[in-house]
């Protein structure tokens, strides 16, 4: 087995090879051999024989070297492989032929080609070069002959360059990995590794420069960071994570690919230890790109932060053109100087004028105001002697009041507004409160939890935990994806912003109110602020949220983005419907209560939703029926009981008008509402029903926001039907409402990553970044979201803002 030595070995090698041939003992050739690189070694070996390789080369200063090994065996003999042993001046590298890989169920996969890099020796701050010799020794336990061949090059294309894509290929049994180094002016890098063939699946992962180097399948997750990989990768990269600057980057072919959302083997039965001889080649390309500068997380925070103030300034400059012209107008004695709530009351009742015979049912001044006390001041709404509602609706002469009243052909808001002004403010107020313990005990286990899964990423490496857009992930601190936390301010800053421009609103009415008789309070909607206190906590509380959904987003949290979504849909609804129907909108316990539901389904489809039909049909049966069940109280104004005895009252209903005479609905206006609203609503069950869709929280989303809309335009065309009109400012928050949701909703459907596929089939859908370098798609639908939200909420609270001079039995329901 001689070979020709290594070109200018120099001195010390040559004692090297002569020092290891003396200390080799035994029989015939077990003399090391002098190698040559590029060259291919046949011989045979058994249990008697063993085959020992020797190969020198020189590195130059500061110089990596790497050298590769090839084998080769025909041999398909599991009991008696051949062993190979390399052997370096700082580690021992070692493997069989056929090398076994395993995969589910215990099957086994053995390949006979087999060839692994070494890992290269360290560069010296030696000037002089340096000289080095590989061992490689062959062996086997066999009684007969088993041959083989060997290959040993060195590698010409060993350190990957910045900005410059390099090709390979690889496989389960021939793995690769590259060494990079950071250069001077470069403090972050972005791994692109893609390939044009989904599968056989592969790891990309970043090690340190240590050996060994842990390059195959059961060993490649036990170092550094890594990710799963089909048709894209990314891994950004700090200088500050590798004290010596400089990596490996390690490119592992799986042996198997339902890791990777493949076709996952057969059942365990039948023959689970079948071996395989397969050929399972990736041709990849990875680029390596200098990641965004200190100077842009700079940029994007000034940027996220002055966007959202100047809606405080647009607020502060519409708040103070509001002041300059109510007080031109008090100056002008028309207008109390207290004015400035959006409630233009007058000193003296104002007629609004009305088709005639629209007065049916109409209370008279004095009794408008039946249900309050007179003798209370307008302004305590925080007297502790308020009685609760409960004691004020046990009077029978009341609910005989309210059942006549509400079955009337045509309704105005004084006939539901007749409770105390006190006492239904404080039942409002419950919303506002019960959120903020709603969020605090559900926000607290959320950042814990939030917090954890990030530790587990940083410490275990695994970046397949997380579903980030790892093509615009940029890091910061602990924090994996600083921007998709970033880009969430706004919900925190608006909805802050909405509170503040609320609260405004309620200091002002009761500064009004305390200034004014008592026949005022029965003009304009009645201002109850508690719903719209609790909208504000809700949207501020959605960015919390959604911004701890992002530290790690998964199939684990993912209720914690949605969450609070539901909820602002609940809340915009009941708050719509309560602007006209005061006495009788939901309490604050019942509506949380089937939030509540609402989340546990959405839980619950996410898990069972896919391929159990089961759910489907139980599912669309709850939402038909709940449909059902609302569009009844709705109709007959929370007067029909729900209880054994429903059904047949609804049969009854159902025969006498329905069959036995066909008569027009009492409520016609209503009628054609809550027939389009089922219609909506079944057919999102049917839809559900035949196509199952995966994103079950994004579908039952779509139901809340599809009722919404539906309620809101139903509200304004109505409006509009009734003679009412639409100021400037609720004008242009409708317009900016819907030209900001239909941007926001562009980039909501540009999906980057999904937890519904593998972690591998998610990061397909990554792209770059879009915004300043820093903040991608989703991103951006954070940034329009929040102003859309914040938007529709003031439309909401201006949108009756022109009734602010109209009497309540003036004003109709509907």
């Amino acid at each position: 087995m001689a070979g020709r030595a290594a070109p200018a070995p120099g001195a010390l090698l040559c004692a090297l090879l002569c020092a290891a041939a003396a200390a080799a003992g035994g029989g015939p050739g077990d003399n090391p051999a002098p190698g040559a690189f590029g060259h291919v070694y046949r011989g045979a070996v058994n249990i008697s024989s063993e085959r020992v390789y020797a190969f020198a080369y020189r590195s130059e200063p500061g110089q990596v070297d790497a050298v590769r090994v090839y084998v080769n065996s025909s041999s398909e003999n599991l009991q008696y492989p051949i062993l190979f042993v390399v052997r370096q001046q700082k580690g021992v590298l070692s493997w069989q032929v056929p090398l076994i890989f395993r995969g589910l169920y215990q099957r086994t996969y053995n390949y006979q080609e087999v060839s692994r890099t070494l890992c290269p020796s360290e560069p010296t701050p030696e000037t002089r070069p340096s000289d080095q010799i590989i061992f490689v020794d062959v062996a086997s336990m066999a009684p007969f002959n088993i041959a083989y061949e060997l290959l040993v090059t060195r590698l010409k294309n060993f350190q990957l360059e910045t900005n410059k894509a390099f090709n390979f290929t690889a496989s389960p049994s021939q793995p690769q990995y590259f060494l990079y180094k950071f250069p001077q002016d470069v403090d972050s890098v972005i791994i692109n590794v893609v390939s044009d063939a989904a599968y056989p699946c592969s790891v990309v992962s970043v090690q340190d420069i240590v050996c060994p180097v842990y390059d195959l399948d059961h060993n490649v997750e036990f170092n550094g960071v890594y990710q799963s990989m089909t048709k894209q990768a990314a891994i950004t990269v700090q200088r500050k994570d590798f004290p010596g600057e400089q990596f490996f980057v390690v490119f592992v072919i799986k042996p198997e690919d339902y890791a990777c959302g493949g076709s996952v083997p057969s059942s365990i039965h039948g023959n689970v230890n079948r071996t395989w001889n397969l050929q399972r080649t990736k041709n990849l390309q990875v680029t390596i790109v200098p990641s965004i500068k200190k100077s842009v997380y700079v940029q994007a925070m000034f940027f996220s932060f002055l966007s959202f103030l100047s809606f405080y300034l647009g607020s502060v400059v519409v708040a103070f053109v509001h002041y300059i012209r109510v007080q031109r107008k008090a100056s002008a004695g028309r207008l109390s100087p207290e004015h400035g709530s959006g409630m233009m009351t007058s000193s003296h009742p104002i007629s609004a004028s009305t088709p005639e015979g629209s007065s049916y049912g109409a209370i008279d001044e004095s009794s408008s105001s039946g249900g309050r006390q007179l003798g209370a001041p307008p302004g305590s709404d925080t007297d502790s002697s308020v009685e609760e509602e409960s004691d004020f609706d046990t009077m029978p002469e009341i609910e005989s009041d309210k059942n006549i009243i509400r079955t009337k052909v045509f309704l105005y808001l004084s006939d539901l507004s007749r409770k105390d002004r006190r006492i239904v403010s404080k039942k409002y107020k419950i919303y506002f409160w019960n959120i903020i313990t709603i969020a605090v005990f559900y926000a607290l286990p959320v950042i814990q939890l939030v917090i954890t899964y990030q530790t587990v990423v940083n410490v275990t490496g695994n970046q397949d935990i997380c579903y980030y857009n790892f093509l615009c992930a940029h890091p910061l601190g602990v924090l994996s994806a600083f921007n998709n936390i970033l880009s969430n301010v706004g919900h925190m800053m608006l909805g802050f912003l909405f509170l503040l421009i609320v609260l405004r609103r309620d200091i002002l009415h009761r500064r009004a109110m305390e200034m004014k008789d008592i026949y005022t309070l029965d003009y304009g909607i009645p201002k109850h602020f508690g719903l719209f206190y609790a909208m504000g906590i809700a949207l501020m509380m959605e960015g919390v949220l959604s911004a701890c959904y992002h530290v790690c987003p998964n199939y684990s949290n993912f209720q914690f983005d949605t969450s609070f979504m539901y909820m602002i849909a609940g809340l915009c609804m009941l708050k719509l419907y309560q602007t006209r129907h005061p006495d009788i909108n939901a309490s604050a316990y019942s509506a949380y209560a089937s939030f509540a539901v609402v989340i546990s389904l959405a839980v619950l489809g996410v898990v069972f939703g896919k391929n159990d039909m089961w759910f489907w049909v139980i599912f669309s049966l709850i939402h038909v029926l709940a449909s059902l069940a609302l569009s009844t109280q709705i109709y007959y104004m929370g007067r029909f009981k729900i209880d054994m005895g429903m059904f047949r009252r609804a049969v009854m209903v159902l025969y006498t008008d329905c069959i036995q005479q066909c008569s027009r609905p009492m409520y016609m206006d209503r009628m054609v509402l809550l027939i389009v609203g089922n219609l909506v609503n079944w057919s999102f069950a049917i839809f559900g029903l035949v196509y199952r869709p995966r994103d079950f929280a994004s579908y039952i989303l779509g139901i809340f926001i599809c009722n919404l809309l539906l309620y809101l335009a139903f509200y304004i065309i109505m409006k509009l039907r009734s003679s009412e009109k639409l100021l400037p400012i609720p004008m242009f928050c409708i317009v900016a409402t819907a030209v900001v949701w239909a941007a926001a909703l562009y980039f909501f459907f540009q999906t980057l990553s999904s937890w519904e596929e593998t972690p591998a089939e998610s990061r397909e859908k990554n792209r770059p970044c879009i915004l300043l370098g820093f903040f991608d798609d989703h991103d951006v639908w954070h940034f329009l979201s929040a102003a859309a939200l914040f938007f529709s909420f003031l439309v909401l609270l201006t949108l009756d803002d022109d009734l602010d001079t109209v009497r309540r039995d003036k004003i109709p329901v509907f």
